[in-house]
């Protein structure tokens, strides 16, 4: 599973137990959660993805940057860099699980619709949207890659979960654009890279109709018609080794409008995505 939970859980207004119950309802085994850290309080932002851990009674592991991934099963290891962790599904395999929040802004989809965010300027084609998203996002994806990479190809079971703050070049197509998800084709670079590394995107894997079936996890906080905002799939759960498989893949979210599980009332600013995977 992957969950942006939204500043610790708190800006939603409900308590900490409704993302547990998120979780829980969702049937996840292991997820990779991002802004676990609270608002300040005494001029410290609490660890609260700790807090949900022992509310599970998982494992933990806080790679800093208030980000973290939770686990029923034991976390045996974990990179050098802390984007992932080796974790004991059983006896016999390991799943690594890498977990990464890519920065927000410049935000290319803002950018190419003219919707102000920061300082970023207006841009209209897609070489420009790709050069703005390598700037916001290329060195952290750069970092991922240096420990990833090897895992990739050595065929070891391996699952990438995020807030990648980027649409996927799966989504942005000209059949999307000529159907008005979005202004133009862009073949966003961070999905692409990971694509590229022999991973799949879980959801748009089982999901493959872009159009009938965009699976935005951003935002059920605006209406899709708003003019200040644009929905988009933005948080993923890629999959990839020799002996791994894909097996479903859904939205978890407030409505069956836009969701495949559904959680009321719905704690984050996104919605998760969770992936069912059989690895032999």
């Amino acid at each position: 599973m992957s969950f942006n939970i939204w500043v610790g859980g708190e800006p939603g207004g409900q308590p900490l137990e409704q993302t547990v119950r998120v979780i829980r309802e969702s049937n996840a085994d292991i997820v990779g959660m991002q802004e676990v850290r609270g608002q300040a309080k005494d001029r410290k932002r609490p660890d609260n993805g700790a807090k949900i851990a022992e509310m599970l009674g998982w494992h933990y592991f806080n790679q800093g940057s208030s980000t973290s991934i939770l686990s029923r099963w034991p976390i045996k290891s974990k990179t050098p860099n802390k984007w992932g962790a080796r974790i004991a599904v059983s006896e016999s395999i390991d799943l690594f699980v890498f977990n990464v929040h890519f920065p927000a802004s410049p935000y290319q989809p803002y950018q190419l619709l003219g919707i102000p965010y920061g300082n970023a300027p207006f841009i209209k084609t897609e070489d420009e949207a790709i050069d703005w998203a390598k700037k916001s996002r290329g060195k952290q994806v750069a970092s991922l890659l240096d420990e990833l990479t090897p895992v990739a190809k050595a065929g070891k079971a391996v699952v990438v979960t995020g807030d990648f703050n980027e649409p996927s070049h799966q989504d942005w197509t000209d059949r999307a654009a000529l159907a008005g998800r979005c202004p133009i084709r862009v073949a966003y670079p961070s999905t692409k890279s990971l694509t590229d590394l022999g991973l799949s995107d879980s959801f748009r894997t089982v999901h493959v109709d872009e159009v009938t079936n965009p699976g935005w996890t951003w935002t059920p906080t605006t209406k899709p018609s708003d003019p200040k905002d644009k929905h988009d799939r933005i948080d993923f759960v890629f999959a990839g080794g020799a002996n791994v498989k894909v097996l479903d893949s859904k939205v978890v979210g407030e409505s069956k409008e836009n969701a495949q599980v559904v959680v009321t009332p719905w704690p984050s600013d996104h919605r998760a995505v969770i992936t069912t995977l059989s690895i032999e």
